[in-house]
């Protein structure tokens, strides 16, 4: 199974430590958001991982280049500036990520998280089904994206960025500008997406302010 990391997006409400470096590129901890990402997909036995670039997107390649130094192997899917969005960077880089296999894990560059990938790659997917991963709602999004799909149930949890996907769920769309979260709210709609919540460690590295805060949590001061 190949995975995917998203790292193309252009992280302004980061600015302006975004200005000249790509969002998975912050630290945390002394380290690339991007780089644990890698480690926990290696752990799982995920070797081949695939990361769409745009902006600031050659200081992602120059840094970790083929991958070989953390034992995995890196492909690049390079985006026009301004990205494809979520699921237009899927899509684009779905020649590279479906070479062997009709399954992949997409994991968000920018969030920050010890769930372990592993449980995916023992999922089942049939042709057009995906699995996602919720979380409780953070202070900055508290009323969620979508239900765990349960009886009577309207309590929505929050997207985590973190997913498993069958190749043709994406077959109706054409390579374009396009984001994930419509894509999904369909799938759901035609019983096609299942839910997980997970309710350990789990950040979304969206401002300075939330960078600080984790960087906190894990007993490093943040230097900005």
């Amino acid at each position: 199974m190949k995975a995917m990391i998203l790292a193309a997006g252009r992280g302004k409400r980061m600015m302006p430590l975004t200005a000249e470096l790509p969002k998975p590129m912050l630290e945390v901890n002394g380290k690339p958001l991007i780089e644990y990402h890698i480690e926990r997909l290696k752990a799982a036995g995920i070797t081949e991982i695939v990361i769409n670039l745009a902006w600031q997107g050659d200081k992602i390649e120059q840094y970790f280049g083929d991958g070989l130094q953390l034992g995995v192997k890196i492909e690049y899917s390079y985006e026009p500036e301004g990205g494809l969005e979520t699921a237009g960077g899927i899509i684009n880089a779905l020649p590279i990520l479906c070479k062997a296999c009709d399954k992949f894990i997409v994991i968000n560059g920018d969030i920050f998280t010890d769930y372990d990938v592993h449980a995916l790659t023992q999922l089942v997917l049939q042709e057009g089904e995906a699995h996602i991963v919720l979380v409780e709602n953070p202070v900055h999004h508290p009323d969620g994206d979508f239900t765990l799909g349960l009886a009577n149930q309207t309590q929505k949890y929050t997207f985590s960025g973190i997913g498993l996907y069958h190749q043709s769920f994406f077959d109706t769309y054409d390579n374009q500008f396009l984001a994930l979260g419509p894509l999904l709210r369909q799938g759901i709609e035609e019983g096609r997406v299942s839910r997980e919540l997970y309710l350990h460690v789990w950040s979304d590295i969206g401002t300075p302010e939330r960078l600080e805060e984790i960087n906190k949590q894990l007993g490093t001061a943040y230097v900005g």
